[in-house]
């Protein structure tokens, strides 16, 4: 081996440890992710990491009505009139308890569950105040605070326009 291909190796090994070094750097300055929640409809569905979340401690009034304005990438599905809504927490956030929020009011018992189902036409009807064709769904986890928040719209399909003859 001649000396320049030595001189050359030895400097594709120091860039290597480099951008191994750079990449291990990179990675511990990462947020840990948040557990994630999902809505199911159908064979469709989404999940997100919350948008509000202290690593499973209790959130101040301050941070959770920032929460409340960040709607710029709440992930949304569409719900057909006779479907079933189903939503799937991680099991940390179940073992805290958790409640599915519908335009900001509080629409079901705790639970301590990972999952729950609810029919579509709860979310868009009179009775329950879930009126129009769009509504923000929150799932709120903690009972004695609020500890984690993770919200999508959920959306009528075409389903719902169409009229019986």
């Amino acid at each position: 081996m001649t000396r320049m291909q030595s001189a050359v190796r030895r400097r594709r090994a120091v860039a290597a440890a480099g951008a191994v070094s750079a990449g291990l750097l990179v990675l511990t300055a990462c947020d840990k992710p948040t557990p994630v929640a999902t809505v199911t409809v159908g064979s469709s569905s989404v999940n997100a990491e919350a948008v509000c979340y202290n690593d499973g401690e209790k959130l101040d009034a301050e941070s959770l009505a920032q929460c409340a304005k960040n709607t710029d990438d709440i992930k949304s599905i569409e719900v057909g009139q006779d479907e079933t809504v189903r939503f799937g927490v991680d099991p940390a956030v179940a073992d805290n308890g958790w409640v599915v929020m519908v335009n900001g009011r509080q629409f079901t018992d705790k639970s301590t569950k990972t999952y729950r189902t609810i029919p579509s036409s709860a979310f868009f009807n009179a009775q329950y105040g879930t009126e129009g064709a769009t509504n923000t769904v929150s799932i709120q986890e903690g009972e004695d605070g609020v500890k984690g928040l993770w919200t999508f719209k959920l959306k009528q399909d075409e389903s719902w326009k169409e009229t019986v003859s």
